[in-house]
């Protein structure tokens, strides 16, 4: 029996009744202008619901009244950009007008006709309803009260429940927008991914350097090794905050709308920066860049600026091929520079690291390496 009432115990359960009552208030209006034309209302309710905005101040009111307190609730507050999204929401107006209608008769008329058969059960006869108009009063009349009651408890609650399920299917996100936050949330794991190698790799090694240089000076006793392992952890400490500077300003980023980070149409403001640090880069790029999908754009960049960092820091002024192709559904990337004798190649760290993931995440495939005498970055981003 308790699991029986309980939803009568939840504020959920009204606040849904609440949002069915709420179309009935212009209904009421129209009803003292013209009784004679009560489908009027839901006749309006088709140029209203083909408003962008309108589905905008529907999503906001179902995530108020059919769910509050959930933190994503699956409705959207987003104006309608497509019809399709549009004539969704003059479904939904006339669902809802219609189920409010349900609703408001069921909330008037099942409780009257309770409170009737138990004027009936005391031997009274309602003239004013017609189930009861004909009825001999009787005392097992009360035995009936209790079924209008329970009818409205399931109306309440099932209609409740009902359009809640109706809104997700009609108010939820479109296929558009359920892309783009695909999208967003595909940017957000790259960059937390990304942030989580930087960390590990830079701050995890200079606190691991700096607590074994801390360790051997104590068991030392030598005042010389002393000075030269607080030297050493001067010099790894400072290393680390350049690392950590470099990180939060990720993590800052990260922090910006998706749409607003650099992508491959900037690609050439990437390359003048590199000129301008000293390095001779050959470009070549084929295709049309501004048309690769967000997330391919803006990895590919992000591999492109890995590569161009990784020339710059361990071979210096040395000339540097980039080859960025779009052709074929595929976005092909190449930064080569050349190895010599006095230039090592990169360590395989966390950047080098970066460059395989990103390309993995999104399906594609990328290889770094000593390639006949030079150091190649290769990548091929599927853009579909």
């Amino acid at each position: 029996m308790g699991r029986f009432l309980r939803p009568l115990l939840r504020g959920t359960t009204y606040t849904r009744l609440v949002h069915l009552w709420v179309p009935m208030l212009a209904v009421s209006v129209w009803l003292f202008i013209d009784m004679s034309k009560p489908w009027v209302p839901a006749l309006a309710m088709i140029p209203l619901g083909l408003i962008p905005a309108v589905r905008t101040g529907e999503g906001v009111q179902a995530r108020l009244l059919l769910s509050p307190g959930l933190r994503d609730p699956a409705f959207s507050v987003a104006p309608a950009t497509a019809w399709r999204d549009r004539l969704r929401t003059v479904l939904w107006l006339e669902v809802r007008m219609a189920l409010g209608a349900v609703t408001a008769f069921a909330c008037v008329w099942l409780p009257v006709l309770a409170y009737q058969l138990a004027e009936t059960a005391r031997g009274r006869v309602p003239d004013d309803v017609p189930v009861l108009a004909e009825a001999t009063p009787h005392w097992w009349y009360a035995l009936l009260v209790p079924l209008p009651l329970l009818a409205l408890y399931g109306v309440v609650v099932g209609l409740g429940a009902g359009v809640t399920a109706l809104a997700r299917r009609l108010l939820g996100p479109s296929a558009s927008e359920r892309l783009a936050a695909l999208e967003e949330r595909t940017e957000q794991l790259l960059e937390r991914n990304r942030i989580a190698h930087e960390l590990h790799d830079s701050i995890g090694h200079a606190l691991t350097v700096a607590v074994v240089q801390a360790g051997a000076a104590r068991a030392a006793g030598d005042p010389a090794f002393t000075d030269r392992a607080l030297a050493a952890i001067e010099e790894t400490g400072r290393a680390a905050l350049e690392d950590l500077e470099r990180v939060l300003g990720v993590l800052r980023e990260a922090e910006r709308p998706v749409s607003s980070r650099p992508t491959l149409a900037e690609a050439d403001r990437l390359l003048e920066s590199a000129r301008a640090s000293g390095a001779k880069v050959d470009a070549e790029l084929t295709g049309a860049l501004e048309t690769v999908p967000g997330p391919a754009s803006r990895e590919g960049y992000r591999i492109l600026q890995e590569a161009l960092t990784n020339a710059l820091r361990h071979a210096g002024s040395v000339p540097v091929r980039v080859r960025i192709e779009v052709a074929a559904g595929l976005l092909s990337l190449e930064v080569r520079n050349p190895l010599t004798a006095h230039i090592s190649a990169p360590v395989r760290g966390s950047g080098l690291r970066g460059i395989h993931e990103r390309a993995a995440l999104l399906g594609g495939r990328a290889s770094t390496g000593p390639d006949d005498g030079d150091w190649q970055v290769r990548a091929e981003l599927p853009l579909h």
